[in-house]
């Protein structure tokens, strides 16, 4: 089967609920969660890191289904991590070069990514044995996924913590867009638990129990469904 009959045989529809909800690499599979911690008190500093994973991951994803036929299977591995690593280093090098001080700001938590399970499993489990074009679509969806936890989350903390939205909004869009900054609470003192790690940490709890919630919700709905469908008949 060719590349492009394979790519057409993947649900694409499904692809997306999976990265986005379903098998979210936050929500339920709980990886990646040392940057999304370390660096989610704002907004902008979570998108920025957000952005920098889904171009990661798209670009690993990428190579790894081009290559997948001619790897052999005892070094996949190694060169796995060594394609991630190339990634990574791009990345790195692009956001020196574009948004220096967004980049200081993350520090050590770009490089980092290299470290990611969430972009080794998709390789492996994903990207190594389909087409290139459901691949690609794979990553960016997953990467979608964790860059939407990692902005709600950087949204609860920067709200609660200093009272703003899209504070330092110039980091990532410029001086012309410090506009976008919103302060929603005047002369706020802040509250420093929701800037502090364990405020994260709270922050993806009160996320996790969300998320459950409309589970369990869903769930329910298809039980009572199903039943009066079993009665109907």
């Amino acid at each position: 089967m060719s590349d492009i009959e394979a790519s057409k045989s993947v649900e694409y529809k499904n692809i997306g609920y999976q990265g986005l909800w379903k098998n979210n690499p936050v929500l339920v599979q709980m990886l990646g969660l040392c940057p999304l911690l370390a660096v989610s008190n704002t907004v902008i500093n979570a998108l920025g890191l957000g952005l920098a994973t889904i171009l990661v991951l798209v670009i690993s994803n990428t190579c790894v289904s081009i290559i997948r036929k001619i790897v052999r299977q005892d070094i996949r591995l190694p060169v796995f991590v060594l394609i991630i690593a190339s990634a990574v280093t791009i990345t790195e090098l692009s956001m020196q070069a574009w948004f220096f001080e967004l980049y200081q700001i993350l520090g050590i938590f770009i490089p980092l990514i290299v470290t990611n399970c969430a972009i080794v499993a998709r390789a492996e489990s994903f990207a190594s044995k389909n087409a290139i074009l459901p691949s690609i679509f794979d990553g960016l969806m997953m990467g979608v996924g964790f860059t939407l936890v990692l902005v709600t989350l950087g949204a609860i903390r920067e709200v609660i913590g200093m009272g703003t939205l899209l504070s330092h909004v110039e980091l990532m869009f410029g001086e012309h867009s410090k506009w976008m900054t919103i302060t929603l609470i005047e002369d706020y003192q802040g509250f420093l638990l929701a800037i502090l790690p364990p405020g994260a940490f709270i922050g993806l709890a009160l996320i996790l129990a969300v998320k459950n919630y409309f589970e369990l919700k869903h769930k329910k709905n298809q039980k009572v469904s199903l039943e009066i469908k079993q009665v109907e008949a």
